[in-house]
């Protein structure tokens, strides 16, 4: 690649140093078909986080993500435009629903516990990344402690050690040599049924006392920290359980895995990914904008969208971590907008959210595209599943063109709902094969047109039924 590495971190540059905006689209057709405005908009908006980090010092807090709304029905790829950015980009990603969050001084969850879960889901992460970097090691001890539970050091030995040099030496060498003949049996895996005694740390705690409290935050975030803190006051137990070699290997790795990971270092690390690289997608944003000044229960979706405006703008969010700012976090807001549109959410949030993307509605062309072109097509999915049975599924190209047709002709009689209509559709199609796959003769089967037909024929017809079934 012609990109330079990125100053500030040149000896773990992120994989977005590498790549430019055509790169990018480039890895986001692998997996999601049209949608080429969107995905410039992201395109750029990662570009932008490539830019920032190589800006001067004293400029760099000032350049702040600018957000995108993308509009449009569901399933046309705005999930997985997010989902896809924020896996090439290695950045801590959530995905929310707008829905379930409650303004403060209602019953559900507050808007800050996104920033908690964002916050959390990067520690697991960087856990993951630092125990990689620490697995060999662990697995180096592991094996010093699993010997040393199958052939303990006698006790005379030691005393003979001090004692008696010479016989002490004789002794040592016999039971170095007996050390690496089970060395070489545990490798080679003949000592895997043997059970051995080890010490484990016990799963269960001892019994929480059962507090009610009422809260402004969510109560799962309280049940969440109260866990931690009565985790403090009462560790986990160690018990003697009796297990076999290859489980007890296990279990030795993962304790020393924990042992050599320096915490400090993973939540730091994981802080700082959260402020300058994480990313929370906010899907079904307007199921909280109102059309009309209203009363009662729709007072709260505007208590809502007020309760984002700090978080999105940027505020200092206590988590059982530290503290994270969420000046940088780039957001990416859903929805539909059937019923309300963009101008229906409060001026002060649709100010937080300047790129604004309508998505494209799917037509037969991007259907076939969607079924045969992606890593991942849905054709590909149920070729290699029954695959597993030995059926060979042969799709042919009219026998693909009607499915496409069949799910813009439903998608247009009844609610649109995008490449989401092909799994319902395939489904319906593949259902006797599918059942009937363990006990077939006939091992090939040509899924064409009249193939298709034959099994949606009776749901086509009846424009009612198909409302249900497809």
């Amino acid at each position: 690649m012609a990109n330079k590495i990125s100053k500030n971190n040149p000896n773990n540059p992120n994989i977005i140093d590498f790549l430019t905006p055509k790169e990018i689209i480039s890895e986001l057709d692998k997996y999601v078909v049209g949608q080429d405005k969107a995905k410039k908009s992201v395109a750029i908006a990662l570009r932008t986080r490539f830019r920032r980090n190589n800006v001067p010092d004293d400029i760099r807090e000032d350049i702040v993500p600018k957000n995108i709304l993308l509009i449009g029905p569901t399933g046309v790829g705005k999930t997985e435009i997010a989902r896809r950015i924020a896996r090439l980009s290695d950045s801590p990603f959530i995905k929310v629903e707008a829905s379930k969050f409650t303004e403060v001084g209602y019953m559900g969850r507050d808007v800050e516990s996104m920033v908690r879960d964002l916050v959390e889901t990067a520690f697991i992460n960087e856990k993951a990344k630092e125990t990689e970097q620490v697995i060999d090691k662990a697995k180096q001890n592991a094996e010093e402690l699993l010997l040393d539970i199958l052939i303990p050091p006698s006790p005379k030995a030691s005393k003979k050690n001090a004692a008696a040099p010479s016989g002490a030496e004789t002794e040592s060498n016999s039971y170095s040599n007996t050390r690496e003949k089970f060395r070489k049996m545990f490798l080679e895996g003949k000592l895997n049924d043997r059970f051995v005694e080890i010490e484990v740390k016990s799963s269960s705690r001892p019994p929480i006392p059962v507090i009610e409290i009422f809260s402004q935050s969510g109560m799962d975030d309280i049940g969440q920290d109260f866990k931690d803190m009565f985790s403090n006051i009462f560790p986990r137990q160690k018990k003697l359980e009796k297990v076999r070699v290859s489980e007890a290997y296990d279990i030795l790795v993962r304790e020393e895995s924990e042992r050599l990971i320096d915490n400090d270092k993973v939540i730091q690390s994981a802080i700082q990914k959260v402020e300058n690289s994480g990313l929370i997608f906010i899907d079904e944003i307007d199921k909280i904008a109102s059309r009309e000044k209203s009363y009662g229960p729709d007072v709260s979706r505007e208590g809502v969208q007020r309760d984002l405006l700090p978080i999105i703008e940027g505020s200092n969010v206590m988590t059982k971590y530290g503290i994270a700012k969420t000046d940088h976090i780039l957001f990416i807001a859903a929805g539909a907008f059937h019923v309300s549109k963009p101008s229906d959410l409060i001026p002060e949030l649709q100010g937080r959210f300047p790129i604004r993307v309508e998505m494209d509605s799917l037509s037969k062309k991007e259907f076939v595209k969607i079924l045969t072109e992606p890593k991942g097509a849905l054709i590909k999915q149920y070729t290699e599943l029954l695959k597993t049975e030995n059926v060979a599924l042969c799709f042919t190209k009219d026998g693909i063109e009607r499915i496409a047709e069949i799910a813009e002709e439903v998608n247009l009689k009844t609610e649109n709902i995008g490449a989401r209509r092909l799994h319902t559709i395939l489904e319906k199609v593949m259902e006797d094969v599918s059942f009937e796959a363990p006990y077939k003769v006939s091992k090939k089967i040509n899924v064409n047109r009249d193939y298709i037909d034959e099994r949606l024929k009776d749901i086509i017809k009846d424009e009612d039924l198909s409302r249900y079934i497809l």
